[in-house]
């Protein structure tokens, strides 16, 4: 490496690591982006179907989320969302419309309003939500989201018709496990600012077309450089900076950014001996698994509501990919965190989930069916879980990932807000 220039390493092309390479090129750092797979996008990607493409899992965006919403539009990418004010809808069992007010009178007007809940848990619930606002939705100790509602009398009803899927679908952890503070940030972020911050944003294509492909293109436009279907197997401390090896070569870089997914950072930060507390708090950390189920129906099918939720069975969230995506009849259903469902093999599980369909919405039987599970979707977002600082103890070597320190569980905003922020602590450490 020629004395002086600086060259940083990105490893892993997920949401993070692709934004971390983007800001580099946005702030003229030459950056080489690596990824294993040979699609990026990471747990946020394309599959491909029979010649249909597919998202490897449903994913739902806030209004809140900025920082991506915000790349994304700066990538290039128009018209990607299907962008809906705040409702939650369990058909024949609860509604929750949010109306056109300032934040937070949106969220306690439709509380109050809900359809499905007696007035007394209503008021409870809007009670409960003034008080965490008093609290500036801070907690001394954190706690279980169980735990919190039951000292804040959310009793079981409400619970498991509000309180619990919103907790599934942003931590998904159960509510049992799941960090009280972190969800708190959640609601806090969507709720106590702009009442679009608590909008539903559905993309309207896939995941790759959604922000890994654009930003792929501007990245090389900028001087960066990709490469796909090229695993890090090792890296080493140089002077200066590191080594990075794969199957049959190696190259050196001043500074790296490692967006790889924690159980696959863990090999590679483990041969660093100046990254062992590190490796250790990552190796504490339980997974928990995302089931998404694809449905074709006739093309005549459509649901009354892009999204809707399910309550008393397995499925716990519907998405209609032909509202959205432009494909007539095709549902997305959504299982969040460990369950029963994991038990069984998947074309059982296509079939309980059709039933479960059907007693609902009256469907006819389903053309075809396409269960993906992934097995480590997310970090378990526990109560007193501590995770990783961006910053290391190893001079230029950084971490991105929606499991390190930050406020957010493990969404595609958490993963790009690390990503940038490292971006930022290694143009910071150049030009300083």
């Amino acid at each position: 490496m020629a004395e002086g220039l600086k060259r940083a390493a990105v490893i892993g092309g997920g949401y993070a690591g692709i934004a971390a390479a983007l800001k580099l090129a946005e702030n003229g750092i030459p950056v080489t982006l690596f990824e294993a797979g040979k699609v990026l996008g990471g747990r946020a990607r394309v599959v491909d179907h029979h010649g249909i493409r597919l998202d490897n899992g449903q994913h739902l965006l806030l209004g809140a989320y900025r920082e991506t919403l915000g790349m994304i539009g700066r990538v290039g990418v128009r018209e990607a969302f299907f962008r809906l004010p705040l409702a939650l809808t369990v058909p024949g069992r609860f509604a929750l419309r949010t109306p056109a007010l300032p934040a937070p009178f949106h969220l306690l007007l439709g509380l109050l309003n809900a359809q499905g809940l007696p007035l007394g848990e209503r008021l409870s619930a809007i009670r409960f939500a003034l008080r965490l606002r008093l609290m500036g939705f801070r907690l001394m100790q954190d706690s279980s989201v169980a735990d919190l509602l039951q000292k804040h009398g959310q009793d079981k009803n409400i619970g498991r018709l509000l309180w619990e899927p919103l907790c599934l679908a942003a931590l998904n952890t159960p509510i049992d496990q799941a960090s009280a503070q972190v969800f708190l940030n959640v609601l806090r972020d969507s709720f106590s600012h702009a009442r679009s911050d608590s909008d539903l944003v559905l993309p309207r294509v896939d995941l790759s077309a959604l922000f890994p492909d654009a930003a792929a293109g501007l990245i090389r436009k900028l001087g960066g450089n990709i490469l796909t279907s090229r695993r890090i197997k090792r890296i080493e401390t140089a002077d200066p900076g590191f080594t990075m090896h794969w199957e049959g070569g190696a190259e050196n870089f001043t500074h790296v950014i490692c967006a790889a997914a924690p159980q696959h950072a863990l090999p590679l930060l483990s041969e660093l001996p100046e990254l062992a507390s590190v490796a250790e708090l990552i190796q504490k950390f339980s997974y928990q698994p995302i089931a998404t189920i694809y449905l074709q129906y006739p093309q005549q099918v459509q649901l009354p509501q892009p999204m809707l939720g399910l309550n008393g069975g397995w499925a716990q969230w519907v998405f209609d990919r032909g509202q959205t995506h432009g494909t007539p009849g095709l549902l997305a259903v959504v299982i969040s965190a460990e369950g029963e469902y994991q038990q069984v093999p998947a074309e059982q599980l296509a079939t309980r989930i059709a039933t479960e369909l059907k007693q609902v919405f009256e469907l006819p039987e389903p053309l075809w069916h396409k269960v993906i599970v992934e097995k480590r979707a997310t970090f378990a977002c526990m109560a007193g879980l501590e995770r990783p600082d961006q910053r290391t103890g190893l001079r230029g070597f950084f971490l991105a990932g929606d499991y390190t320190a930050g406020d957010y569980p493990a969404t595609i905003e958490g993963a790009v807000r690390s990503g940038v922020k490292c971006a930022e602590l290694v143009s910071d450490s150049i030009s300083n």
